[in-house]
């Protein structure tokens, strides 16, 4: 390729010109450049996080009114020396929760891949209180709450000791990961008294009785029914009997 005379007489002053350019427009541009080329490099530190909240989650068993006393037994293929632990959140969305407890669920992801890693974890649980209502109304709990529950091991005599529950309270604006995983590591939850409440869905006389279901049953009933509808039958009541 050939330069005419006219590009040669140009060339230099096109150079002289760029030389003569401010340093901030210079280093403005050089800016630029590096923000657009540093979006297209991946973000190496996601990678391994990503794929510690997807094995996180595989640990973590979602809890039904079908399969939570099934899930909820000492393993009989672990050699425990104590009592089973487990660490149960309970969340909700906007029936339950209000929609407040986004955060919470974040801060419960990061923990739960936290301890998807530490051998001494507690096993790891979830319920949604917006799926699963009755268990809810069966525990007679709601979100966002987290459930220390340490299952206990038979005994030689083939007897079982109660099993013991700490209800730990989530504030839904302040919570954070670190504050989820100290409840093992820092052993938080024995600031929580050990619950043994008639509702004791494990030890209490209504468990044992074998009215827990149908006490959730009932409760739930009553919250789905509006207001109105009870004043009614009260009234149709009262002018039948009265």
């Amino acid at each position: 390729m050939r330069l005419t005379p006219v590009l040669i007489a140009v060339l230099p002053l096109t150079v002289t010109a760029e030389q003569q350019k401010p340093l901030g427009g210079s280093l403005q541009t050089w800016f630029e450049w590096f923000d657009k080329a540093k979006s297209y490099i991946p973000n190496a530190a996601s990678a391994p996080l990503s794929t510690a909240a997807k094995a996180a989650s595989s640990n973590v068993v979602s809890l039904t009114k079908d399969n939570w006393k099934s899930v909820l037994k000492p393993s009989t293929s672990d050699q425990f020396e104590g009592p089973e632990s487990w660490m149960i959140f309970i969340s909700g969305g906007n029936k339950t929760c209000y929609g407040k407890c986004g955060g919470v669920e974040q801060a419960w992801n990061k923990a739960s891949a936290l301890l998807a890693v530490d051998p001494s974890s507690p096993r790891l649980a979830y319920i949604n209180c917006d799926k699963q209502p009755v268990l809810c109304s069966i525990w007679a709990t709601g979100p966002p709450k987290i459930w220390h529950v340490q299952l206990p091991v038979a005994q030689a005599d083939q007897s079982t000791p109660a099993t013991t529950v700490r209800i730990i309270g989530l504030n839904t604006t302040t919570t954070t990961a670190v504050d989820i995983t100290q409840i093992h590591t820092k052993r938080t939850y024995e600031n929580k008294p050990v619950y043994e409440g008639a509702l004791h869905p494990f030890n209490g006389w209504v468990a044992q009785y074998g009215l827990l279901t149908p006490l959730g049953y009932t409760l739930y009933l009553f919250a789905i029914v509006p207001s109105w509808a009870f004043m009614i039958g009260i009234s149709m009541f009262s002018r039948y009997f009265m």
